[in-house]
């Protein structure tokens, strides 16, 4: 769905311009510079580059080159606008689009940056902000259509990046999704904006609070129900959903379906008849919304698990790969508690 042009190794941030126009005119000026000066510790930083830069990364088959760390970023979805303020790097958004949920408490003290879109904003909307990097949640949010083919954004140079957890290509995808792959993609944002350190600590938190939590070991099945009335669009067998469920101890009944997510057909959930229900909590489709489905349909309203209403509750901004998905195992495994 991406494709593979590589983004243009010689940009510079309007920062790098201005420090190489000052340095033209001092030489055209013909200023000498005292020997001692130019060995000082203080010349010797400013000479020095950002650690880890020039940076190159092969994301979701497209090549991204930077010569430092990006300083102005548009955000699209939530789980790309978390991971900057988890790292905390909100100072670094310039503009956000197409947010899935409110900003969880423990990031609500940093700074609010513009919102460009409800949904996925327009390349001129983009553009208008002057970024350096576009950071999306997915790819399909680079389009023609949307905030602009990773193609042409790179010939106007702003450079384009994807969650790997999202690419979608094969070779690319991971297939299952683990939380080796959720924390490599923190650590690899960590590295493009010059936060390895912060990147590292996260990691490691969020390692040893997995390493806490003990999965419920009812071996309860389960449904993911995300969105959809007349076709059910369900949590599959290979991505966030499936990591999440199993990180939780259930037991996912469309786990034989390779992909993240999947359209199914409510026969197949009649015939399963999970034990738990998991809904996804959005903006667009409502747990209130989906318990309604669920409860005037002729069939579901019979299954155990809403006769019971046993339903589990996630919002849809923790439910994709990223920096919440620990949390989101925890909150799974106190529900089930609560319910036994």
């Amino acid at each position: 769905m991406t494709p593979p042009f590589p983004v243009s190794s010689g940009f510079l941030r309007p920062a790098a311009v201005a420090a190489l126009t000052v340095l033209a005119l001092t030489g055209c000026a013909g200023v000498s510079q005292d020997p001692a000066r130019a060995q000082s510790p203080e010349a010797t930083a400013s000479n020095t580059a950002d650690p880890g830069f020039p940076l190159e990364l092969d994301n979701c088959g497209t090549e991204v080159s930077l010569d430092a760390p990006s300083e102005r970023v548009v955000t699209i979805k939530s789980t790309s606008t978390e991971l900057l303020l988890a790292l905390g790097l909100g100072e670094k958004i310039v503009g956000t689009a197409f947010s899935d949920g409110p900003v969880p408490d423990a990031w609500t003290g940093s700074p609010v940056p513009p919102v460009l879109a409800e949904k996925v904003p327009s390349r001129e909307a983009v553009l208008a902000l002057a970024p350096d990097l576009v950071f999306a949640g997915w790819e399909s949010n680079f389009s023609a259509d949307g905030a602009g083919e990773r193609a042409q954004l790179a010939d106007l140079g702003v450079a384009s990046y994807v969650s790997p957890a999202a690419c979608m290509e094969d070779g690319y995808r991971p297939s299952p999704l683990t939380f080796d792959d959720v924390f490599a993609s923190i650590e690899e944002a960590g590295e493009l904006f010059g936060a390895a350190g912060a990147a590292a600590e996260l990691v490691e938190a969020q390692r040893a609070e997995l390493e806490a939590l003990s999965p419920s070991g009812k071996g309860y099945s389960a449904l993911w129900y995300s969105s959809g009335s007349d076709t059910p669009y369900v949590g599959a067998g290979s991505g966030a959903p499936a990591l999440l469920m199993e990180s939780a101890g259930l037991e996912n009944i469309a786990s034989g379906i390779d992909a993240g997510w999947t359209p199914y057909s409510w026969e197949a959930v009649a015939e399963a008849d999970p034990d738990v229900i998991v809904l996804v909590d959005s903006a667009w489709g409502s747990v209130e919304k989906k318990k309604a489905v669920l409860e005037s349909h002729p069939v579901m309203s019979q299954l155990r698990a809403v006769r019971d209403a046993r339903y589990l509750v996630v919002p849809f901004a923790a439910s994709e790969a990223g920096v919440r998905n620990v949390e989101t195992v925890r909150s799974l495994t106190e529900q089930l508690a609560a319910l036994d």
